[in-house]
């Protein structure tokens, strides 16, 4: 049945800004604070307050709608959005409606055939975020005995960021999710943190006969902490979906929730119309002016985005798709693969160290790359002493340990030399080649019968005796010359 429907879908994705303060007051914006601990008057909405607007929060709004390619709106407002719920303390929040920052964006995802696709952003506001509803003995208001309310969060800076319809499956809005997040990161004006709620995501998904060009109804999704969860709900939602209609039901505009659990999504409510908000500009705060000239200047500020890098490091470095989409992953990684390689070492097994051994310890020790006494020259160095034989890979893994975790005091040439790992080449390794074959007539007597896959064997004895110094390609070449002498 599936195969006769196209999915149409599209995200609002609710970002927390990374200011020190919140959007409309000087309380602190941070993580974990003990209950209604980071609140004032002006975010709890008391009578006579007035808001002031975070000028860094406008910074990151407008460099976060750059980075989308959006295009920045010369005069925008604030407006009151009117609704009711005990986690927004004024009764209404401050957001924008018909004048938003920006509009018009893009971005760019690889679908699953990995295929070039470009995701349209409709507009990208501002607003403040509200409350935090906590009901004891359920994870929502059905089933629990009774709800506290924490105003920490009330006031946190937020930017809305609306895609168009442009998305046909869940991996398509999973890959779009990820994206987004990924260039907020690099911009390092949202953490991206979806556990701890600093980027929230809503699913619009609604299904239409394939060949149509008219919308269905558009059913949206909620409660979804994690890519894997928007994937899995988008999916189960478009069976849903197309079960009904084959059975002859009328889908509801309505919300739902996401079950992790049950993995299936439940109605929560039918949903509201933007009227029902009773949109109105916002009478204490004066509209936003951006010249030509403030704008560029923001623009100007950009980073290097996720997708210019990983272009670059294919056609730079030489790395392929995947490899340059692993490492550019993460802006801190990226900088420190660079650095690496900056230093003269070969790229890929500069890539190939830091996706390998340093990943492991990082997600072993729930470390970022910023957090260890491992220098990129340090690195650099290492790779060095690897490319001219000075020491073996085997030598550098058992180094690798103590440069993760101590700070190095010197070279690591000096640290080699103090630990006598010096590789092991010339005469001394030779003898030591004649003495192992001396010492296996049988296995040389097999090797010269045919049985070549003994050559192995060889080389670990010669290993083995030299605790691993001897430099690998030399002995493989030591070993085979007398083997078949």
């Amino acid at each position: 049945m599936r195969e006769n429907y196209e999915a149409v879908i599209g995200l609002e994705i609710h970002c927390q800004l990374a200011t020190a303060t919140k959007i409309f007051c000087n309380c602190p914006n941070t993580f974990g604070a003990h209950p209604n601990a980071n609140v004032c008057p002006v975010c709890l909405g008391m009578p006579g307050v007035l808001p002031v607007l975070n000028a860094k929060a406008l910074e990151y709004a407008i460099k976060a709608a750059l980075a989308l390619n959006c295009t920045i709106a010369p005069l925008s407002k604030f407006d009151r959005k009117q609704y009711f719920y005990p986690d927004l303390p004024k009764n209404y929040q401050i957001s924008q409606y018909d004048l938003p920052l920006a509009t018009n964006g893009w971005l760019t995802i690889y679908t699953e055939e990995g295929r070039e696709k470009r995701i349209g952003i409709t507009r990208l506001h501002m607003e403040e975020d509200a409350g935090k509803l906590v009901h004891a003995g359920s994870d929502r208001l059905a089933g629990s005995s009774y709800s506290l309310v924490d105003y920490n969060r009330a006031g946190v800076p937020l930017c809305e960021i609306v895609s168009e319809p442009d998305m046909r499956s869940g991996a398509e809005a999973a890959a779009y999710a990820q994206e987004l997040r990924r260039i907020l990161r690099y911009l390092g004006v949202c953490d991206g943190n979806m556990q701890e709620g600093s980027l929230r995501c809503d699913v619009n998904v609604s299904v239409r006969p394939k060949g149509s060009s008219k919308l269905g109804t558009k059913v949206e999704i909620k409660n979804m902490n994690s890519f894997n969860a928007i994937q899995r709900a988008i999916d189960y939602e478009i069976d849903r979906q197309v079960a009904a209609i084959e059975a002859g039901e009328r889908i509801v505009q309505e919300t739902r929730l996401w079950e992790e659990n049950s993995q299936r999504t439940i109605t929560m409510r039918v949903k509201e119309g933007s009227s029902d908000y009773r949109y109105f500009p916002e009478p204490d705060l004066p509209p936003i002016v951006l010249t030509a000239a403030q704008i560029e200047a923001y623009r100007s500020a950009l980073p290097e985005l996720p997708r210019q890098k990983r272009q670059r490091y294919q056609l730079e470095y030489g790395l392929n798709a995947y490899e340059a989409n692993l490492i550019a992953d993460d802006r801190s990684v990226a900088e420190f693969f660079e650095a690496v390689v900056a230093t003269g070492a070969e790229p890929k097994p500069a890539f190939n160290w830091i996706m390998g051994d340093i990943t492991a310890y990082l997600n072993e020790n729930k470390l970022k790359i910023t957090e260890i006494p491992l220098t990129p020259a340090a690195l650099g160095e290492m790779l060095q002493l690897i490319a001219d034989q000075t020491i073996s890979t085997k030598i550098a893994k058992d180094l690798l340990p103590e440069l993760l975790s101590q700070p190095l005091a010197g070279t690591v040439k000096d640290l080699v030399a103090a630990k006598g790992l010096k590789v092991m080449t010339g005469a001394e390794l030779e003898a030591i080649v004649t003495e192992v074959i001396n010492s296996h007539p049988k296995e040389v007597e097999q090797y010269r019968a045919g049985k070549t896959k003994l050559l192995g064997f060889f080389v670990g004895q010669v290993m083995k005796r030299t605790q691993g110094k001897a430099e690998p390609q030399t002995t493989n070449d030591l070993i085979k010359a007398k083997l078949e002498n």
